[in-house]
């Protein structure tokens, strides 16, 4: 559960996606003179040397940071997030590469307040002696000590999260990033998120998230899209096609409760850039979608650079699943080796009756009980206003395709 070490993927693709959506998610938020309260459940150790041990043994910034330092056309949002990682290495050579929580003390203001979490107890210790030598470093500048405007505390952010919401300014920006190391860290993220819009549905909740061939990543953003949020976005990049055996880091998605109106427009200048310079092979690609939560209904969707049609409500099959299908919620599907299924005959109208109506029996003509294991018509499927019982359909097999029990087949998973 602690073993996780972010210096070994410091500068990565997925920090370059991260990072530069949190610049933008604070240039909005500073956009009015009212404080805001950033939160980082996750911290990490705040500042990480790209010369060090463990990032030299992976040399992960090479997909990410390391192609970007040099360019001179990025595109003017990029070279927000490029600047501020320059400011950190004023001699021109890259040597160090911030965390979020770097990110947040360099983008805030004096009036903004900073909770960082982290649980890892070297990492902890770490990240208070980076802001330590900030202070110090701000103190021989002349700057004031940032005093109780960020605190660093050693625990669990899921759990400390939720003792902050709402805050005293009833403005906030909630940055998640867990390792996910373990299957229980997806649950545990959106059990947070339903717990924290429940106390604060107007906070901003930045969710990073690592696209792999597993299924709880699979299945996560569909999840997250049906949080009671107003709206969100998500965003992801892939810069490789994935490895046979699923192994390594080929693409991550930052999704965002409550997001910017701003934001997607910025995406979709910036995104095809990235994908540009950071791609490995043609199956370099980004997404960008967009909605409401109250359904999870998708109300926009770009791929690449090709839009594609809304879809309503319907699940999306994830990129990694294979054929995949979109359904309604309740709509059986048949499989690929089935014929789709007959239509039923409609009702005649005004046809004989055996005997007169008792009470509470169908008023429309339907037969009653298992009367259709004798009608010749009773393999298309009980007609309107027929009961559905396990006898009816056991006379004769389903239609392929057909639901079978009165139960429908769901494509999905379980809770979440």
């Amino acid at each position: 559960m602690l073993s996780y070490r972010h210096a070994f993927h410091a500068g990565n693709h997925a920090d370059v996606l991260k990072h530069f959506v949190q610049v933008q998610l604070h240039l909005y938020m500073n956009q009015k003179d009212a404080a805001y309260t950033y939160i980082d459940t996750h911290s990490g150790a705040g500042v990480y040397a790209l010369d060090s041990f463990q990032s030299t043994k992976t040399a992960e910034f090479d997909t990410g940071i390391g192609p970007l330092w040099n360019c001179s056309d990025v595109p003017a949002p990029l070279k927000e997030y490029l600047d501020l990682i320059k400011g950190m290495n004023p001699s021109g050579k890259m040597r160090y590469y911030p965390g979020s929580p770097w990110v947040a003390e360099q983008m805030s203001r004096e009036q903004d307040r900073l909770r960082l979490f982290e649980l890892h107890p070297a990492d902890c210790k770490i990240l208070a002696e980076n802001f330590r030598k900030l202070d110090a470093h701000k103190a021989e500048q002349g700057e004031r000590s940032r005093g109780r405007r960020v605190i660093i505390e050693h625990g669990d952010g899921f759990h400390s999260m939720k003792a902050l919401l709402p805050p005293p300014s009833r403005r906030a920006l909630v940055l998640i990033d867990p390792p996910y190391e373990i299957k229980d860290d997806y649950k545990r993220v959106r059990d947070a998120l339903d717990e924290a819009l429940g106390k604060f549905p107007s906070g901003m909740y930045a969710i990073w998230y690592p696209v792999l061939q597993r299924m709880e990543s699979r299945q996560f953003a569909d999840r997250l899209k049906r949080l009671p949020a107003k709206e969100w976005l998500n965003v992801t990049l892939t810069t490789n096609t994935p490895t046979p055996d699923g192994t390594g880091l080929h693409s991550s998605g930052m999704f965002i409760l409550n997001p910017p109106y701003t934001l997607e427009a910025i995406l979709r200048e910036v995104m095809p850039y990235l994908v540009r310079v950071l791609g490995k092979d043609a199956g370099a690609r980004f997404t960008i979608e967009k909605g409401t939560q109250v359904t999870g209904a998708a109300a926009g969707r770009l791929v690449g650079d090709a839009p594609r049609a809304p879809v309503g409500n319907a699940r999306r099959a994830s990129p990694l699943s294979g054929k995949g299908s979109l359904r309604l919620p309740g709509q059986s599907m048949p499989r690929a080796d089935e014929a789709p299924a007959a239509p039923a005959k409609p009702a005649r109208a005004g046809g004989p009756r055996s005997a007169a109506p008792r009470d509470g029996a169908p008023r429309d003509g339907a037969p009653r009980g298992n009367a259709a294991r004798t009608r010749p018509d009773a393999a298309t499927g009980p007609r309107d206003g027929a009961p559905r019982s396990a006898r009816t359909s056991a006379a004769r097999p389903a239609a392929p395709g057909a639901p079978r029990n009165g139960r429908t087949r769901q494509g999905g998973g379980g809770r979440g």
